[in-house]
């Protein structure tokens, strides 16, 4: 059977692949296993016990959040129905990005925190992704002892033992001041556009930098349910690059519909991508003392130029396979400052355990406002190689991968390019593709190679 879990949690068409039945097993199941886990331990009481919504209890209990599309009504009911079930409490928090659930399942000390949403997909998606104690995303084996415990019978609690369902009307003022708390600098004079996408972000992103000091803009901000993600937010960037120009901004920020990533746009109205986000908060880090190693993590899909201006400033980067996880897991091997990838999903676990796109906003007009730079002379760190990316479709994407004819063709296009360019061929990690990227010192050469080698992966996966 193929795998339930998938690179970031459990995804799937809402009500007809994610069901609410579904959502309940895997609920009451993740319950049985992080409940095994924290065994033994006292979890009751917070820091702030005067406002802890479980404070009186000894249940095991589990941050419960989502984005705002529609299907995550019948989500949310169906996972505390299923924590429930199992004698955990689900401290329901709303509507709130997935990093503060991260940041929520440490700060009201949760056995773990669930999370409902689809991120930069379409509305019609959903999603439910757990975070361990502390809220850390959860490696494969406690994802297989979830699955697992999924088809086997467990002793339902009965009388007092069944949990209970607790609303959090704090949840998003906690989030709110630790972010704000995060920055050590004001951004009065700074005006930034906000386009959040409407999603998870909509409510606290405007007040989150407005906290600040920025003046905000605020567009794509007006969840109904099923206008997540619908041609606007980091995916759909192209209205908030009107509009920065139209309102004179200094930068406009687009963030997903869960609000994990950030994107930016100069007051020239240019995109700047995660790798340039990540080279300016790098270096600011190194500035302070305070990038562990000078090492920046980032995965194989970030640009070259990255690579090239990150060896410039003399700080070294250590890629990993594509996926935040693996970026979290490369920078808690090595006790790293900052990692990222190119799509904007920023990490900085000195201030969070996950990608945090407001945190990410906030950091880099802190930089701006530090500096007295402008977003385009801070991006123009990073001189961006031209790219291009063929997406192929074969029978077996692995055999294709590993086809000598393909790797004679890779090597020649390697040598071809020498150290002026990369040659990146990747399966797809959810369908039967193969990915084949190029980077080269001109478009037409990128173009050209990409295309060559695109038809020796076609021929090869025939």
């Amino acid at each position: 059977m193929a795998r339930l879990f998938g690179t970031d949690g459990v995804r799937g068409l809402a009500n007809a692949e994610l069901t609410p039945e579904l959502a309940l097993r895997l609920a009451s199941a993740a319950a049985v296993v992080f409940t095994d886990i924290s065994s033994g331990s006292d979890q009751a009481g917070s820091d702030q016990a005067g406002s802890d919504p479980t404070r009186h209890t000894r249940r095991p209990r589990a941050v419960v959040g989502r984005d705002p599309r529609a299907s995550g009504e019948m989500l949310e009911a169906a996972v505390c129905a299923g924590l429930a079930a199992a004698g955990v409490d689900a401290i329901r928090v709303g509507t709130v990005p997935t990093p503060a659930v991260a940041f929520l399942t440490a700060d009201y000390r949760a056995d773990f925190g669930v999370m409902i949403s689809a991120s930069h997909n379409p509305m019609p998606d959903n999603g439910i992704k757990f975070f361990s104690a502390g809220g850390h995303k959860l490696d494969d084996e406690v994802e297989d002892r979830i699955e697992a415990a999924m088809d086997e019978d467990h002793i339902r609690p009965i009388g007092a033992a069944v949990g209970r369902v607790i609303d959090a009307p704090d949840a998003g003022d906690r989030y709110r001041h630790h972010l704000t708390e995060a920055i050590e600098e004001r951004l009065d004079g700074l005006t930034v556009v906000v386009d959040c996408a409407h999603g998870a972000a909509s409510e606290l992103a405007p007040l989150v930098y407005a906290d600040a000091g920025a003046n905000v803009i605020t567009i794509h901000a007006e969840p109904d349910g099923l206008n997540i993600n619908d041609d606007c937010g980091s995916t759909h960037m192209g209205k908030l690059q009107a509009a920065v120009l139209e309102h004179g901004a200094d930068l406009g920020l687009a963030h997903d519909g869960d609000a994990d990533r950030c994107l930016a746009v100069d007051s020239t109205g240019a995109i700047v991508d995660g790798d340039a986000i990540m080279a300016i908060l790098a270096t600011a880090l190194a500035a302070k003392g305070r990038l562990h190693d000078n090492v920046l993590v980032a995965t194989v899909m970030s640009n070259l130029g990255l690579h090239i201006a990150m060896r410039e400033a003399g700080i070294t980067v250590r890629t990993t396979a594509v996926g935040d996880r693996y970026v979290l897991e490369e920078l808690r091997r090595g006790g790293y400052s900052l990692g990222g990838e190119q799509s904007g999903h920023i990490v900085v676990p000195g201030v969070g355990t996950t990608g945090d796109g407001l945190l990410t906003g906030l950091l880099l007009m802190a930089r701006m406002a530090a500096t007295r730079s402008r977003l385009a002379d801070l991006a123009g760190i990073v001189t961006v190689l031209p790219q291009e990316l063929i997406n192929v479709r074969v029978a077996d994407k692995h055999a294709v991968a590993e086809s000598p004819a393909v790797k004679e063709a890779v090597a020649a296009a390697e040598a071809e390019l020498g150290d002026s360019g990369r040659v990146l061929l990747r399966p797809s990690g959810t369908e039967q593709l193969v990915r084949v990227m190029v980077e080269a010192a001109t478009a037409e050469q990128a173009d050209a190679i990409a295309r060559r080698l695109a038809g020796v992966v076609e021929t090869a996966g025939a």
